[in-house]
């Protein structure tokens, strides 16, 4: 008679359970895999999103500086004065923005006290890898102020 604490039994019950984690070992291993490649793609597109709000905060930035280099030079009461209008600052955003915005157009662009020139820019950014589940990509906007001065 075989009792439960006899060493066949034993060495019987423990080739048992080693056959059965056999395959959990690759199991765990493939899920980690795909976890990890997961985590990657969606850094890449966490990348790509910053980079493209960098680049259209540096348009923004430039825009409203040539919008600031668009004043009119006034002279009251004997001191010359920078003067800026909506419309000047308007015209040159855009026309940079024209020139340098990779699909960016300017959304508002003029002056809230005649020295600073206030520019949003606008534009969408579509994910390179994950398309797929923001097919119509995400829009972003800059706001950017330059000041004018006359010493």
């Amino acid at each position: 008679m075989l009792r439960a604490g006899s060493a066949w039994f034993r060495g019987r019950l423990r080739r048992s359970d080693a056959a059965d984690e056999e395959g959990s070992v690759l199991i765990l291993t493939l899920g980690y895999a795909v976890l990890a490649i997961a985590v990657i793609l969606v850094c890449v597109d966490a990348t790509s999103l910053y980079l493209a709000q960098k680049r259209l905060d540096s348009l923004a930035d430039a825009a409203a500086l040539a919008g600031a280099d668009g004043f009119i030079f006034v002279v009251e009461g004997g001191e010359p004065q920078a003067e800026l209008t909506s419309d000047g600052v308007r015209d040159q955003a855009e026309s940079l923005v024209g020139d340098l915005g990779g699909g960016a157009v300017v959304v508002d662009a003029g002056t809230p006290d005649g020295v600073s020139a206030r520019v949003t820019v606008a534009g969408t950014w579509r994910p390179p890898i994950t398309a797929l589940f923001v097919p119509d990509g995400v829009a972003l906007e800059a706001t950017a102020t330059s000041r004018t001065a006359l010493r």
